[in-house]
C-alpha cells in the first residue's frame, strides 16, 4: 500500500510547523481580509476583521510587564496578568525563589497540562542523569562471514544504530570527515574490497514504533516529526531533486543513498518551464516518483519525511562504499546483527552537552526522541517511549521528589497530544538540575530572551534580555516557558509557564510580560 508523503521545499522550522496568523491590531486584520477577498463588500470585510481580531487577541489592552517591590506585590502583578489573559483556555504558573527557597506564585499549580517543547527539559534531564555531559553514542559497522585472502566478504556487513541523532550527511563530530565516508575508508581499511552478500541496517536497539503515541495525523510528513529509530541518518529527511537529463527525467537523492528502490514516473513536457511532481513511499522503503517536469525548468528540489529510517541509512553507506570502490552485490535491506558478528568500523556522536544545546536550542524534535529511548535502554530495557516514561518517573520521584503521578511522558519531545505534567513538577524539576554537576550546562544549553534561538525576538529591550533562559513550547494548542531569570537584586528565580488554548498568542504576550516582570522583582 502507498502511503501520500507531504513534501515541501526547503523551510526553516518556523515555517513547517502548525501556526495561525497574529494580528498586531484590528487596522492589521483589516488589511488581511482586505487582500484575501478584495470583491467582498466593506461591511462583510470589517466585520470578518473584527472577528479575526478578537480571536487573536488584538482588540485586548497590551500586557506590560511591572517592577513589584516585596513578593506581594509580585504575586499580585503577575495575578493580574494572568487575569487579562485568561480568556479561552487554562494556565498554570509556579514561580520560585531558588535563592530563598521560597514559593512566590501559583496559579493551578499542580493541574496537568500539555507541555509542548517543554518537555525538553524532562528529557534533557534524565538524559544528563543517565549519561552525563561527555556521553556518546556508537554507530557500528559489523561483518558476518569471513574475509577472504581476496578481499571479499562472504557474508553481510550490518550497520547497527545506537540511537545517535546527530548521524548525517556531513561531520558533526569536528573532524571534517561524513560518518559514512569514515566507516565506508575502516571497511576498507579492514581489506573488504567486495561484499558477496548485502547491506544490512539494524535498529534492534529501539523498539519498532516509527511513530509515537498522540502524534497527529496532520503533522506526519512535517520535517519536525521525522520517524524515530536508533538507526537514524540525516535526521530521517532526505532531499529529492528532479531535473531533467538528455530530454528524461534524472532523479538524485542528498545526501546521496544507493540500493534504495526508487520508481520514477516522471515525464517531460516539451517547451515548459513548469512542473508537478509527487513523491510517495510503500510500506517496503520504495520510493515512487511521478508528475511532470518541464524540458526548460531549472532542478526542483523537495525535501521528504523518510518511512523506512533503517533502509535509507543503510543507503546511505551502500552509497559511500561505492565511492570508495567497493561492491556490493546484495541488496540493501533491514534485519538484525547475529550475536557472531564481528565489529570492524565505528563512529561516535559529538558529546551529550553539545547535542542537548542543539536540542533545546532549535527545539529539534528527532533529537529528543532518540535521548529519551537512548535513557530507556541505558538501565538495560528496550528503547522504547513506554519505559522512557517510566525511567522519567522513577527518576523524579527517587531525585526530584516530584509525584509519579504529576507526569506523563507518551514522547520524549512534546509533541504529543498525550503528554502532561504540572507546572510545579517543572519548578521542582528546574530547582534539582541547580544543584547538579550538569545543572551549568543545562542551564546554558537554554535559549536566552532577546538573544538567541526561540526566544531572540521575544522580551527584547525589557531586564529579561540576556537574563532570561527559558525552553519554549508552541503547538495549536499550547504556549509554554520553563526555566531561570535573576531579579534585579540578583535573587535567583525558576518559574514555569503553561498555556493550553487556542489563544496562544496572547498567552505568550502575558508570559513575555512576566518573564520581564520576574526579572524586574526586588525585595
Amino acid at each position: 500500500m502507498l502511503l501520500p508523503i507531504l513534501i515541501a521545499a526547503i523551510l526553516p522550522f518556523s515555517a513547517l510547523a502548525p501556526q495561525a496568523p497574529r494580528y498586531a491590531n484590528v487596522r492589521a486584520a483589516a488589511e488581511t481580509a482586505k487582500k484575501a477577498s478584495p470583491r467582498t463588500s466593506k461591511k462583510i470585510r470589517a466585520a470578518r476583521a473584527a472577528r479575526a481580531a478578537a480571536r487573536h487577541g488584538a482588540a485586548a489592552p497590551a500586557i506590560h510587564f511591572t517592577s513589584p517591590i516585596g513578593s506581594d506585590a509580585l504575586a499580585s502583578d503577575l495575578g493580574a496578568m494572568l487575569d487579562r489573559a485568561m480568556q479561552g483556555g487554562k494556565w498554570g504558573v509556579v514561580v520560585v525563589s531558588i535563592t530563598r527557597g521560597e514559593t512566590l506564585f501559583t496559579r493551578n499549580a499542580d493541574t496537568q497540562l500539555m507541555p509542548a517543547s517543554t518537555m525538553k527539559l524532562f528529557t534533557s534531564a534524565v538524559a544528563f542523569d543517565r549519561f552525563g555531559p561527555g556521553g556518546r553514542f556508537e554507530t557500528q559497522v559489523l561483518r558476518v562471514g569471513a574475509i577472504g585472502s581476496d578481499g571479499v566478504l562472504r557474508g553481510d556487513l550490518v550497520l547497527k544504530g545506537a540511537g545517535d541523532p546527530t548521524l548525517a550527511g556531513k561531520a558533526t563530530d569536528g573532524s571534517g570527515e561524513p560518518p559514512m565516508e569514515s566507516l565506508a575508508r575502516q571497511i576498507a581499511a579492514a581489506g573488504i574490497k567486495r561484499v558477496r552478500g548485502s547491506v544490512v541496517g539494524d535498529a534492534s536497539a529501539f523498539d519498532d514504533h516509527h511513530i509515537p503515541e498522540g502524534w497527529k495525523r496532520r503533522y506526519l510528513g512535517a520535517s519536525y516529526a521525522a520517524r524515530v529509530s536508533a538507526l537514524s541518518f540525516n535526521e530521517n529527511k532526505i532531499r529529492v531533486i528532479v531535473r531533467t537529463d538528455r530530454g528524461q527525467a534524472a532523479i538524485t537523492f542528498d545526501p546521496a543513498v544507493t540500493g534504495v528502490p526508487l520508481q520514477n514516473a516522471v515525464r517531460v513536457t516539451a517547451n515548459s518551464r513548469g512542473g508537478r511532481i509527487g513523491i510517495r513511499q510503500d510500506t517496503s522503503g520504495k520510493f515512487v516518483v511521478s508528475g511532470w517536469i518541464g524540458s526548460k525548468s531549472g532542478p526542483r528540489d523537495y525535501t521528504v519525511v523518510v518511512e523506512n529510517p533503517e533502509l535509507f541509512a543503510g543507503g546511505a553507506l551502500r552509497a559511500a562504499l561505492d565511492a570508495h570502490g567497493i561492491v556490493v552485490d546484495g541488496a540493501v535491506r533491514v534485519g538484525t546483527a547475529p550475536m557472531t558478528a564481528v565489529r570492524i568500523a565505528s563512529v561516535q556522536s559529538p558529546s551529550l552537552d553539545l547535542i542537548i544545546t542543539q536540542m533545546n536550542g532549535q527545539s529539534n524534535n528527532h533529537y529528543a526522541e532518540l535521548l529519551f529511548r537512548d535513557a530507556a535502554r541505558s538501565v538495560g530495557t528496550a528503547g522504547s517511549a513506554e519505559n522512557g516514561n517510566t525511567l522519567l518517573r522513577r527518576f523524579l520521584l527517587e531525585r526530584v521528589n516530584v509525584a509519579p503521578t504529576s507526569v506523563f511522558a507518551a514522547d520524549g519531545s512534546g509533541l504529543s497530544t498525550l503528554d502532561r505534567v504540572t507546572p510545579r513538577a517543572m519548578v521542582q524539576l528546574l530547582s534539582y538540575a541547580r544543584q547538579t554537576s550538569w545543572g551549568a550546562i543545562f542551564e546554558q544549553s537554554l535559549p536566552v530572551a532577546g538573544q538567541s534561538e526561540t526566544l531572540r525576538h521575544r522580551m527584547r529591550g525589557t531586564p529579561a534580555q540576556g537574563n532570561l533562559h527559558a525552553k519554549t513550547g508552541t503547538t495549536n494548542d499550547v504556549a509554554s516557558l520553563g526555566g531561570y531569570v535573576t531579579g534585579r537584586a540578583g535573587e535567583q528565580l525558576a518559574f514555569s509557564f503553561i498555556y493550553n488554548g487556542a489563544n496562544r498568542w496572547r498567552a505568550k504576550e502575558a508570559m513575555d510580560a512576566m518573564g520581564a516582570t520576574l526579572a524586574s522583582f526586588s525585595r
